[in-house]
């Protein structure tokens, strides 16, 4: 009779609960321990990162989706999908960073905002990260897309760089090369940021000698076409795992991080898929995006690998704008479900976003976690299957949340959440209690920031999710003891530089609660 590590793990976790019983350590503190009793091998882990890709636009998720996504849906009923996962920012940049870092991304020096594909590399290379995390467990890393996190290019005048004074023959510095990568191919930021040209290691693949415009304008490869960029990604991806099969044996076991630059404007789905939704661009892009994942699982399943191999699948932000929400809603598709808001809000519709997880061998199938979560936790747990230790100065905000893959949980993994805006405002979830210290949406939606109509608002939110999911009932004069509670323990995992247990740390500069209607 063979016993799964399923078992095995739920006999472990008896076994030290047990023993908790007994010397009154709490379950939460102990969430490493109980994993560290359970040898989960050294799975190979693809972690798929869409780009404003809203929790509407997936049919296993939403009832009402009137995109066709087979592949996603397949992966979502072959494995577990949560309803309560955030990204830590609204945003591109300061998502990545902390899914990267384990660290939420408003203790970097980047307070508000994104980088450009000319910005200075935003994570230090003495940081750790997912890379260097599973470097120390002896794996094969790669980050294979959308990279956004900034590179030190070299530039021909020692000025800033802007474009045309950068000296594209050099490699550029900071790269995931030195982030715990032992291999990278995309694009330095989104698909419509210049400079227009791919990138391989440290140096791009060919020398820009052009101009081009998505979106923006900026300095272009000749053979650079934004309409290739995902499925050029998906090429790499796909031989990279391929290539994993090849090595009869002697290969090491593989981290792949694969931020897709897609369904992010540029809009551009290829001919094949122009049309197909029935809905507009945005909804053929999506649906070569669920193809895009479909060949991804297909490459894994072919090879082998699938029992061995953890796909985790979720998005950097809330779907955007740009998506066309009324041509999308006269046809009865809502990209961010029943969620208020959409990408760059401080609203659940800006950080509320699609996950996914399949371990074949490991995680039942579907099934589904409430468990609050949020994308600065793939540290913590992906430390926890590698049973690596996390230093005081690593993963500073990252959670355990196998207990949740597992469906394991006797208490909340996390007591709460930190959400934070494009203009760099900040919510704190607890519970079912949101509080929302802006008086606006901090994004892109009504009422917008300094605007007319946020004028005259309170200036401070508090929303009870258990009866107003769709955040639309401002309680806050009703529960002052709550609001101060929660901007009490907001202010205090600000100032320890951390909110986890461990030694206190320092945030990259000032970090500022409360935005000004002026600011």
């Amino acid at each position: 009779m063979t016993i799964s590590l399923w078992d095995k793990y739920n006999v472990a976790k008896i076994l030290v609960l047990i023993n908790l019983i007994g010397i009154g350590i709490a379950y939460q503190e102990n969430i490493n321990v109980i994993a560290a009793e359970v040898n989960l091998g050294k799975p190979n882990v693809i972690l798929i990162l869409a780009d404003d890709l809203g929790y509407g636009d997936i049919g296993v998720l939403s009832p009402d989706c009137k995109i066709k996504t087979p592949h996603l849906d397949r992966l979502g009923h072959e494995g577990r999908r949560f309803t309560d996962m955030h990204s830590s920012s609204s945003v591109c940049t300061p998502t990545r960073y902390s899914i990267l870092t384990g660290r939420y991304n408003w203790r970097s020096r980047k307070k508000s905002g994104v980088l450009n594909g000319f910005s200075p590399a935003l994570i230090p290379t003495d940081r750790q990260t997912l890379g260097t995390l599973f470097q120390k467990a002896d794996y094969e890393t790669a980050v294979i897309g959308k990279w956004h996190l900034g590179l030190n290019w070299e530039t021909t005048d020692g000025k800033e760089p802007s474009g045309k004074n950068i000296d594209y023959s050099k490699p550029f510095k900071n790269s995931p090369l030195e982030l715990g990568f032992n291999y990278f191919w995309g694009i330095s930021a989104s698909a419509d940021m210049p400079p227009f040209v791919f990138l391989e290691g440290t140096k791009v693949t060919e020398l820009p000698a052009t101009e081009k415009k998505w979106v923006r304008t900026g300095v272009a490869a000749e053979s650079y076409e934004a309409i290739d960029v995902l499925p050029k990604v998906m090429e790499h991806a796909v031989a990279f795992i391929t290539d994993r099969t090849k090595r009869n044996g002697t290969s090491k076991p593989f981290f792949l991080y694969l931020p897709l630059p897609a369904p992010h404007t540029p809009i551009l789905p290829t001919k094949e898929w122009q049309g197909k939704s029935g809905l507009n661009a945005y909804g053929d892009f999506v649906m070569q995006v669920d193809d895009v994942v479909g060949k991804i699982v297909q490459t894994v399943d072919k090879t082998g690998l699938s029992e061995n191999t953890i796909i985790i699948f979720t998005s950097d932000n809330g779907c955007s704008p740009a998506a066309g929400f009324d041509e999308l809603s006269q046809k009865g598709h809502s990209p961010n479900y029943i969620f208020r808001g959409a990408k760059a809000d401080i609203f659940d519709g800006g950080h509320r976003i699609p996950f996914i997880v399949r371990w074949s061998s490991q995680i039942k199938e579907n099934s589904v976690s409430n468990e609050l979560g949020c994308l600065v936790d793939f540290y913590a747990t992906l430390a926890a299957i590698l049973n690596i230790p996390i230093p005081d100065n690593a993963a500073e905000d990252s959670f355990n949340l196998l207990p949740a893959w597992f469906g394991q949980v006797e208490k909340p993994i996390r007591n709460e959440v930190v959400h934070h805006s494009i203009n760099g405002s900040f919510a704190i979830r607890q519970g079912n209690w949101k509080l929302c210290l802006c008086a606006d949406s901090g994004g892109w939606s009504f009422p917008r920031p300094n605007s007319p109509d946020s004028e005259n608002l309170p200036p401070i939110q508090l929303f009870d999710l258990s009866h107003d999911v769709n955040e639309r009932n401002n309680v806050a004069e009703k529960y002052p003891e709550k609001v101060a509670e929660m901007k009490k323990t907001l202010e205090t995992i600000i100032s320890n530089g951390r909110s986890t247990n461990g030694k206190k740390q320092n945030n990259d500069g000032k970090v500022t609660i409360l935005q000004n209607k002026s600011d």
